[in-house]
């Protein structure tokens, strides 16, 4: 392994890394894939551990530029060679960065398999260590290439597969154990304490069991992924392996799952196991937050699926103002949503922020005040896409509902407040005539009732105790005045029986209207 010359891939777009790395047999042609970059900062970190011989790197990507990496590669690690790839309109962006390093460089609309290897061996010829190192004819590609490739869906011949791999994994049955990073944030150095943590329990079995033997694969997603290979009569031992470490990593406080993918029976059939079998365990973990170890037998009866959601009966209701139905139906919904753990999870949680935006866009049309909720919805959309499980974004979900409630409840208290205001100031014009619940109740299109209750619930006195308050203000005002009797004052404020008016004046001021005006008196 030591004759190669290492290469490091560093490119932003995924399938230009996975075309260099498939190209050609890069070992026979004396190189070797030691790892792959998608921007200058994370290579920079991998050429510490890797030592390349050679960094291929594309000019223009995120967060580090190829030029800066090629700076300071050339300050840290002078020894190794950059090679830059580029389109025809970088090229005075690749002039310059020849004054901080760069041997040559390789036009993207041209990358061929000749022109590419010519540039990579007339690089390598100058590189002193390599020098009088060259590999053998002989020499046929690594174990890890030959996995990468199968994993990735590279198309190789089954029997040279087999003649390159067969010393290697004796045995009759192989399995995947994985752990997923997706979306977790999470330091180097925990995801290599999980995986010696991994390594070492599965060492600990192949002391005493001589049918198993593992390997560490690379994946394109950050994920630990290992490759066992055992007989078939070990497989029930599977389930005690795992529960051995999802407890031992259960120890180190991450909120991680071991997931044990189905057997299968031939190392040609990796990609698959991977994609269709480990890959879709690993998103049904999901919707078991609680759970560190999934196995492929283990999981149970998938729940019916939900209904499709029923957009427009939702949005009807909204409109309507029925927000309690809505919003239940909604719930009732997501409950049941949440438990079919067969639910793609880009499904899901897209679900969750469309209901959202399309809550916010409803009030916003409906003149509520949504500005809290258009500044908000951005945390919400940002924390169900990072959300580590179906309960944690369904609570982001019932809390967003909550801030929706209050924003409608807001302008119910001020819609409220105004129809209060309504019917006070009507009182005020009209105490003096025969005003009664049921005339004004007509006049405002109500149900004497509810008008009755709603008075009551808006305003700290009923309706008949506002509407006496209302006339004996006025009264009393007339009586100091002193210029009207106490008849004619009677009829003024809206009391046809003069009686009945003395009756209600006393109990209210306790005075009678004679008495309070002698003391009044301007």
């Amino acid at each position: 392994m030591s004759n190669y010359c290492r290469l490091l891939i560093v490119d932003d777009e995924a399938l230009i890394r996975q075309g260099i790395k498939h190209y050609m047999n890069w070992e026979q042609e004396g190189f070797q894939i030691v790892g792959e970059a998608s921007n200058g900062k994370e290579a920079l970190e991998m050429i510490a551990e890797l030592q390349p011989h050679i960094v291929l790197t594309d000019l223009v990507m995120p967060i580090m530029d190829g030029e800066e990496l090629t700076r300071q590669i050339k300050v840290k690690y002078p020894d190794i060679e950059v090679i830059v790839l580029s389109s025809f309109g970088d090229f005075d962006y690749v002039r310059s960065t020849f004054q901080s390093g760069v041997r040559d460089y390789i036009l993207k609309p041209k990358l061929d398999t000749g022109h590419m290897l010519n540039v990579l061996k007339a690089v390598a010829d100058k590189i002193p260590s390599l020098q009088g190192e060259e590999p053998s004819a002989n020499q046929g590609p690594t174990i890890d290439t030959v996995l990468e490739k199968l994993l990735s869906g590279y198309e190789m011949d089954a029997k040279q597969v087999e003649a390159e791999l067969g010393d290697h994994f004796p045995h009759s049955a192989f399995c995947l154990l994985g752990v997923d990073f997706r979306g977790m944030n999470v330091t180097k150095e925990q995801v290599n304490a999980i995986r010696q943590t991994m390594e070492g329990e599965l060492d600990k079995q192949a002391v005493h069991a001589d049918q198993l033997v593992y390997h560490v694969l690379k994946a394109e997603a950050p994920m630990i992924l290992l490759l066992l290979n055992l007989d078939y009569t070990m497989l029930s031992l599977l389930p005690y392996w795992g529960r051995t470490m999802a407890s031992s990593i259960n120890q180190l406080k991450l909120d991680v799952a071991v997931v044990v993918s189905e057997p299968f029976s031939a190392i040609t059939e990796l990609e698959q196991s991977y994609k269709a079998s480990l890959l879709k365990m690993m998103d049904y973990a999901f919707y078991f937050p609680d759970k560190h170890l999934l196995l492929f037998h283990e999981f149970p009866e998938a729940g019916q699926a939900a209904e499709p959601f029923n957009l427009n009966s939702f949005t009807e209701s909204f409109k309507r103002e029925r927000f309690d139905t809505a919003f239940d139906y909604l719930l009732d919904h997501l409950e049941v949503f949440k438990t079919n753990y067969t639910t793609d999870v880009f499904e899901f949680k897209s679900f969750l922020s469309n209901v959202i935006f399309n809550i916010t866009v409803l009030l916003g049309n409906m003149n509520y005040s949504t500005q809290q909720l258009e500044t908000k919805k951005y945390y919400y959309f940002k924390a169900i896409e990072e959300s580590r499980n179906a309960n944690a974004a369904a609570e982001l979900l019932t809390a967003f509902i909550g801030e929706a409630k209050l924003c409608i409840a807001e302008k119910a208290e001020q819609s409220g407040n105004a129809n209060m205001k309504r019917l006070l100031d009507y009182i005020h014009e009209h105490y003096a005539e025969s005003l009664n619940l049921t005339e004004m109740a007509k006049h405002f299109h109500f149900n004497p009732s509810y008008l009755s209750s709603y008075f009551s619930t808006h305003h700290n006195e009923g309706f008949v105790d506002y509407l006496h308050r209302v006339r004996l203000e006025k009264a009393s005002e007339l009586l100091r005045a002193g210029e009207a009797s106490i008849s004619e004052i009677s009829g003024m404020v809206g009391y046809s029986d003069h009686s009945y008016f003395c009756k209600v004046f006393k109990k209210h001021t306790g005075l009678s209207p004679s008495r309070y005006r002698q003391q009044n008196l301007r």
